[in-house]
């Protein structure tokens, strides 16, 4: 987020570069806003090595993977598409597709959460 904004402040960046990178910035925003009450759920999981399958804690911290992933699944495709949108503006275009790998690494890191579970 911290380069999204610095970026966007920069003088030296086309109008049309700020337009996409205001709108990355606004659905980062709104993922993070999404993802908030999971985060605390899924940050549960390093308490899972000493509990046993039936531990109604796995099932949470199932839960907030599954939605979490069913979040982040969607805010890509938003993000794609704002991407094809920038697709004119070549910073713009950079940084959409910088979140869109952030979002993906995150995803990554959940299913390897989900086959602990």
């Amino acid at each position: 987020m911290t380069d999204l904004v610095e970026t966007a402040k920069r003088p030296d960046v086309p109008n049309g570069d700020v337009v996409c990178i205001n709108s990355t910035i606004r659905e980062l925003l709104q993922i993070s806003d999404e993802l908030a009450s999971y985060e605390y759920l899924i940050t549960m999981e390093k308490d899972l090595t000493d509990v046993g399958d039936d531990n109604p804690l796995r099932g949470v911290v199932k839960f907030a993977v599954e939605k979490t992933n069913v979040i982040l699944t969607s805010e890509r495709k938003r993000l794609v598409q704002l991407s094809e949108q920038c697709v004119k503006n070549p910073v713009g275009v950079a940084k959409v597709q910088e979140a869109v790998r952030v979002i993906d690494t995150t995803a990554g890191i959940l299913n390897s959460i989900r086959e602990r579970l």
